[in-house]
């Protein structure tokens, strides 16, 4: 959704998504560490007012707010220094739905004097809904599960595409595919594609059976003149666990291989 903006200069974006669950199932996957862990980054959660929530990107990507408001099942805020930005809030909510259902909706909130920043906020929009489409997965088909998280991205002198396109060829993958297989030559993965993007909006959604229970989420995006490709994993229960060590050894040389420094595709 755009930015919404006052005359005084405050900012507003905010995304939401329905997913399956109770309002206490849905806020133990959007207010707990291992909830947030299950399908977004890994994450810990202080659960109280003047807590932290802490939230992993990456090596040397840690972002870290401290919690404002705290309302179980309904609703929970927290504030954080985003650069030259300062101070962004948060808020997080939960809204029942009835048969089974809830709306889960995520606002940010901020303070600023030009417009400088509102393509990054709105882009925040985009970012949330492919990550509710991993939520709406995990709470339909491993509500509740603990998860091990893989976290794998690489950044390339290419286009989108140029990257897209031998990585979908390479796992046997088409816009007419309802599955990934095992492919000779490529890490052993399989399950159901619940989600295949365009060449506008490139992504990949999986559900997989194989090597463990758990969902798999690919994309490229544009960054700073390159391309960032990321592949993340969430490994559900005890066989996730112990699939994952080599799961991200394999993946990890797959990729630098299939797609080494300073090839265009």
């Amino acid at each position: 959704m755009p930015v919404k903006k006052d005359p005084s200069g405050h900012r507003s974006v905010e995304s939401e998504a329905e997913v399956p669950g109770s309002p206490e199932e849905v806020w133990a996957a959007i207010a707990t560490g291992p909830g947030i862990s299950a399908w977004f980054v890994p994450s810990t959660c202080d659960q109280h007012v003047g807590g932290e929530v802490t939230s992993n990107f990456g090596p040397g990507m840690q972002a870290i707010a401290k919690i404002t408001e705290w309302q179980p099942p309904e609703k929970f805020a927290a504030e954080a220094e985003d650069g030259p930005v300062g101070k962004v809030a948060t808020e997080w909510t939960v809204e029942s739905r009835g048969g089974g259902k809830c709306l889960v909706r995520v606002v940010h909130r901020w303070f600023a004097s030009t417009d400088d920043w509102d393509n990054q906020f709105e882009g925040h929009t985009h970012g949330w809904q492919a990550f509710f489409r991993i939520l709406r997965a995990y709470l339909a088909y491993f509500p509740g599960a603990s998860s091990t998280g893989i976290q794998l991205s690489l950044f390339r002198k290419a286009t989108p595409l140029e990257l897209w396109r031998p990585l979908m060829e390479s796992l046997g993958v088409t816009t007419e595919s309802k599955t990934v297989a095992p492919t000779e030559g490529t890490p052993f993965l399989a399950g159901q594609i619940e989600r295949m993007g365009d060449d506008v909006h490139p992504e990949l959604l999986l559900r997989l059976n194989q090597p463990a229970p758990g969902i798999a989420h690919m994309f490229p995006m544009p960054m700073g003149g390159q391309t960032l490709l990321s592949v993340r994993f969430y490994l559900y229960g005890d066989e996730g666990a112990a699939a994952a060590p080599e799961m991200e050894q394999h993946w990890t040389s797959w990729l630098a291989e299939r797609l080494p420094e300073g090839a265009s595709a």
